[in-house]
């Protein structure tokens, strides 16, 4: 039997689609890129954005005329005297936009067979052993079902390397923890992903281990809000923090020789780098920092998330920090790692928002220089606080402001990138240019993209670069030295 599935939305989803994935493997099953003759068809979704909902819609109404077109093929075969096929599949809808609307969505979408929330992953298993059971029956499809009112705790799998969706083979997600106790005002995420549930630091380093073993370099410590996870002791242990953690995984990879001083060319095997995110920057600590600075293996970019400039707008955002402190913190993680790239999400048109609050954005942009952003303008989200509010900003300024934010943000980009030409650095080397196939892509540890020139025997190998050149975004290399 065959499955397909399409996720949307961040890394979270694309973590869980790989161990949702890992349990369609385990039962046998085979997955197909060709939706059309698939068994099982999964849409693993999210919520954040209308947008995101919105393309989801379309994709449900495309899969619904699917499933009528199968219909009337095999009714055409059994009135023609030949034998009825299996004209339908399994229609599953997975992850926030599931949790968020449950049995709204088989009301909208009759052709959706199963609804299953972000913490029903656990009952994925059983809807495959139920379809398998129809098939053997001779039904078309088992009987439907949404799984979103009932809240089992969260189960944190393993994952593998080939199950990591759009990731390299040699780059993993590692989820650490999952849900969010925040509540910003905007943000639909604690209301679909629950609050925050953390994993044992345990299976986490197991995790770190298995998938270094199998060729991973890097791997990403995932969660909805990273730094607030928080690990409860039991018999007489104590809590552990994310410093905590961090702390655990730099000394396990140093205690294993998995990683090497940078651009050491006679490194270990195994997993080198580092990375995580999201980073909420209420909970980034003093501890944090010392402890991402101690260690190489941590990679030099943090993806801090700011949304706004205005001390008035993050306070009606429910931020939980001032414009003061989160240059603050920039500055001390500059201090701490002076070649550290930072990123971040921007939020305009807020309600309420006045031209001097949006300029304000403008002024910390210039302050910080971000390498690159996520920028877009306020969605309202019912059942978020800031549905309700009033003084809501028009699609046109919205637009405005937020093209305004892309040209500021497109002008430091080129900037900071032109400002290194010449750097020497570390690059992980993770395919094949889809411009020229005689030349390989890498990642630095600061996030930045580079081609050069080499064969595949390099791929999955760190490599010492010179940054010669800038096209767009992407620096050019004129040669590579193999490190690991």
């Amino acid at each position: 039997m065959k499955y397909f599935f399409e996720t949307y939305g961040c890394q979270m989803n694309t973590a869980e689609s790989a161990a949702l994935t890992l349990a369609a493997k385990e039962r046998g099953w085979e997955q197909t890129d060709n939706a059309d003759i698939a068994d099982l068809i999964l849409l693993n979704t999210c919520s954040v954005r209308e947008t995101a909902e919105q393309r989801v819609r379309g994709r449900l109404a495309h899969y619904a005329a699917l499933k009528k077109k199968r219909e009337k093929a095999s009714r055409e075969a059994e009135h023609e005297g030949g034998e009825a096929q299996a004209p339908l599949f399994t229609l599953v809808m997975a992850g926030c936009m599931a949790e968020r609307l449950g049995e709204k969505l088989t009301q909208e979408f009759p052709a959706v067979d199963y609804v299953m929330g972000t913490s029903a992953r656990s009952r994925f298993p059983l809807i495959l052993e139920a379809v398998e059971k129809a098939r053997e029956q001779g039904n078309a499809a088992p009987e439907p079902l949404v799984e979103t009112d009932e809240k089992p705790e969260f189960a944190f799998s393993s994952l593998h390397l080939e199950e990591q969706g759009e990731q390299t083979p040699f780059r993993s997600f590692v989820p650490i923890m999952h849900g969010c106790n925040h509540f910003c005002s905007y943000c639909i995420v604690p209301y679909v992903r629950g609050r925050e549930i953390s994993r044992s630091p345990e299976s986490i380093l197991e995790e770190i281990r298995l998938v270094g073993e199998r060729g991973v370099r890097e791997v990403t410590l995932l969660g909805q809000n990273v730094n607030s996870y928080l690990w409860k002791g039991s018999a007489g242990k104590k809590d552990l923090d994310f410093p905590g953690l961090l702390e655990l995984v730099g000394s396990s990879l140093s205690s294993q020789n998995l990683h090497s001083p940078r651009n050491s060319p006679d490194g270990g095997k195994g997993v080198r780098w580092v990375r995580f995110l999201s980073s909420h920057p209420k909970d980034l600590s003093h501890e944090a920092i010392r402890v991402m600075a101690k260690y190489p293996v941590f990679c030099h970019h943090i993806h801090l998330c700011v949304q706004h400039g205005s001390d008035r707008i993050l306070k009606a955002m429910n931020r939980q920090y001032t414009r003061s402190q989160y240059l603050d913190l920039v500055s001390r993680l500059r201090a701490a790692v002076p070649d550290l790239s930072l990123s971040t999400d921007i939020l305009v048109g807020f309600p309420g928002e006045t031209e001097k609050d949006f300029e304000t954005i403008l002024t910390l942009m210039d302050e910080v220089k971000f390498q690159y952003s996520y920028m877009y303008h306020y969605n309202p989200r019912e059942g978020t606080p800031a549905y309700r509010l009033p003084d809501r900003i028009s699609e046109e300024v919205k637009r405005q402001r937020l093209a305004r934010v892309i040209a500021l943000q497109k002008e430091h980009t080129a900037q900071l990138l032109k400002s290194r030409i010449g750097a020497n650095v570390t690059a992980l080397i993770e395919g094949i240019s889809r411009k020229n196939a005689d030349e390989l892509i890498g990642r630095t540890e600061r996030d930045e993209m580079v081609v050069v020139p080499g064969g595949t025997e390099s791929i999955g190998c760190f490599a010492n670069l010179t940054l010669s050149t800038l096209r767009g975004n992407t620096f050019r290399a004129p040669a590579l030295q193999k490190l690991m």
